[in-house]
């Protein structure tokens, strides 16, 4: 077993660093999520659902209205 391990030691290190690399992109996108966060970058004139995602969310909340009324003011 000793041999094994100091044969391939290099590569035993080099996944174990990749695999903590993985995990904490991983863990930074669950936390941007929870907080509400999107990993789109916002460049919507570059993405095939443009116009779908952010407009979805605004209309979804309904239109703003102003506890006076929402008239306009002459």
């Amino acid at each position: 077993m000793l041999a094994w391990l100091s044969e391939y030691l290099g590569t035993v290190i080099a996944a174990l660093v990749l695999l903590a690399v993985i995990a904490a992109v991983a863990v930074s996108l669950v936390r941007d999520k929870k907080a509400g966060r999107s990993t789109c970058g916002a460049n919507c004139a570059h993405c095939a659902m443009a116009g779908s995602c952010h407009n979805a969310a605004k209309n979804a909340k309904g239109p703003k209205v102003s506890p006076q009324g929402g008239g306009r003011s002459s």
